[in-house]
């Protein structure tokens, strides 16, 4: 991994868009089935969209039915976690390694061979093809 990115809150908002900004930033959450990047289901690498680290792997990508991007495994050292005790309940959530950005959630309810569900807001991805 490199090193980490360190943008002060002005830098990030003139590099993000204003939904961009929102998720990674600010923790928010896009509106289900808005991305066309759930129903994409090419070869490639799907990285953060503040600072271009890959994060997953079009290989462990699965559709959830959720309308986000879900995958069952990140890239290895790609994310980190934190606990989310936002909305009344208690989430685990997925941030980029290098820049700290919001990407979305881990659940326990996914497919083998991890039993994973990493639910992503698509605004806080870009997809490079193979």
């Amino acid at each position: 991994m490199s090193d980490k990115i360190v943008k002060s809150d002005a830098e990030w908002k003139a590099a993000l868009s204003p939904e961009a900004y929102r998720v990674l930033r600010q923790h928010g959450t896009e509106r289900a089935g808005t991305s066309p990047l759930d129903k994409t289901y090419t070869s490639g690498t799907y990285a953060c969209a503040g600072c271009g680290t890959p994060v997953f792997d079009a290989e462990t990508k699965f559709n959830s039915r959720t309308g986000w991007p879900s995958f069952y495994a990140p890239m290895d050292g790609a994310i980190g976690t934190s606990v989310d005790s936002s909305f009344f309940s208690v989430r685990t959530e997925v941030h980029c390694a290098r820049c700290d950005g919001h990407l979305g959630h881990v659940f326990e309810d996914g497919p083998k061979p991890t039993g994973l569900r990493y639910c992503i807001n698509g605004v806080a991805l870009k997809f490079d093809p193979a």
